[in-house]
Order: C-alpha cells, then sequence, then structure tokens
C-alpha cells in the first residue's frame, strides 16, 4: 500500500468512525465517549498526512509516530465502547478491527523507518 493509498484509507476510516458516532446515545456517557473517540479517531488520518509532508526524516518520524500513538488512543476508547455495552456491537468491531490494523501499519512503518 503506498502512501495515497493509505491516506484514503485513513480519511476513510475517519468518516466511517464519524457515521458511528452519530449513532451513539444522546446522553453525557454517549457524549464524553464520543467526543475522545472523535478527536483520537481523526487524528490518525491527520498526523499520518502531515508525516508525509514532514521536512525531514526525523520529521517524519516523529509525525507517524503521534500518528501510531493515536491509533492505540482510539483501540483503547473502541474498547471501553465494546466493554461498556455501548453502540452496535458489529459496528465497533468493524471499526476496532481497522483502527487495530492501522496501529500495525504505523507501528511497522516507524520501525522500518527508524532502522529496527
Amino acid at each position: 500500500m503506498n502512501k495515497i493509498e493509505l491516506e484514503r484509507r485513513t480519511k476513510e476510516f475517519s468518516l466511517q468512525l464519524i457515521r458511528f458516532l452519530k449513532s451513539l446515545p444522546r446522553n453525557y456517557l454517549g457524549e464524553i465517549m464520543g467526543k475522545q473517540l472523535l478527536k483520537s479517531g481523526t487524528s490518525i488520518g491527520a498526523n499520518y498526512r502531515e508525516a508525509n509532508r514532514a521536512e525531514s526524516k526525523a520529521d517524519f518520524i516523529h509525525k507517524l509516530a503521534i500518528a501510531e500513538k493515536e491509533a492505540s488512543e482510539t483501540v483503547y476508547w473502541l474498547e471501553l465502547v465494546v466493554e461498556a455495552g455501548i453502540g452496535n456491537r458489529e459496528d465497533v468491531a468493524r471499526l476496532l478491527k481497522e483502527t487495530k490494523e492501522l496501529l500495525a501499519i504505523f507501528t511497522a512503518a516507524g520501525r522500518t523507518s527508524k532502522g529496527l
């Protein structure tokens, strides 16, 4: 997968997440969980896009690491959503699977970039 395809994939993930968040309950819990997921989940693609426009290799590695951290945080929030029984289980499972795949991609890319 090249960088353009991965940018599209992360953007599509953000759109799927936004659609899911619209379905969360309109209560305190749904709003708080939704805000956390919106922030971390949409930051994945934004930070990956920034990494692709980095000014140096070190800048690329740093921004890629931020995308990786945001993906990890998104996994955490999605796991909480599952365990709390909030939202459609199939939708959450699909999002969780994609987030874990993105996390693995960014982790591997970071290691490769660092020469590990």
